[in-house]
């Protein structure tokens, strides 16, 4: 039994649900964002409550039930209230700059690295060592905040490198020089 995909669904106010043909939009102060679902899963509209039922407990039928609502709950919480990852350099003359709707890191190579910000989403750099992203879509803020990392991961001797905040990297001890 799914018990992620029992749960309710509770629209804030303000978020409106459109379903037509698996096919769901969801309206909201931040934005609108469309999705496809299965049409196995039936997806039932009370008031302000979203409830999703399964037709049978088939193995297939119970992977995408929770999957489903999550999906749909993510996209509620994304119009009302938004995503935002936080990333933060370190490493000696690492910085990132904000140019228009384009970022640009500094991160120890011979060329400054440049990442343009996708559809729905925006940057913003309250230090030169911190990098917030935001949207209000979970996948893609998701996806552009890795996209960044990977422009210098952490490396494993010093630590130099871009990390979300809170990230614990584990330091490798070196060579001992005896």
């Amino acid at each position: 039994m799914s018990r992620i995909g029992n749960k309710v669904v509770v629209l804030p106010a303000g978020v409106t649900v459109d379903a037509k043909d698996g096919l769901i939009t969801v309206k909201g102060p931040k934005g609108e964002l469309t999705r496809e679902f299965p049409t196995a899963i039936e997806m039932k509209i009370e008031g302000q409550e979203v409830t999703f039922v399964r037709p049978n407990d088939s193995k297939e039928m119970k992977t995408i039930h929770g999957t489903t609502r999550a999906n749909f709950n993510n996209m509620v919480i994304g119009v009302s209230e938004g995503f935002k990852k936080e990333l933060e350099m370190r490493g000696v003359g690492y910085r990132a700059q904000l140019q228009g709707n384009k970022l640009v890191l500094s991160v120890g190579k011979s060329h400054p690295d440049e990442v343009v910000a996708p559809e729905g989403i925006t940057f913003e750099v309250p230090t030169p060592t911190t990098i917030n992203v935001t949207g209000s879509n979970k996948e893609v803020v998701g996806e552009v905040a890795a996209y960044i990392r990977s422009k210098r991961s952490p490396e494993p001797y010093k630590g130099k490198g871009i990390r979300y905040v809170g990230e614990f990297v584990r330091l490798k001890e070196g060579k001992t020089g005896k």
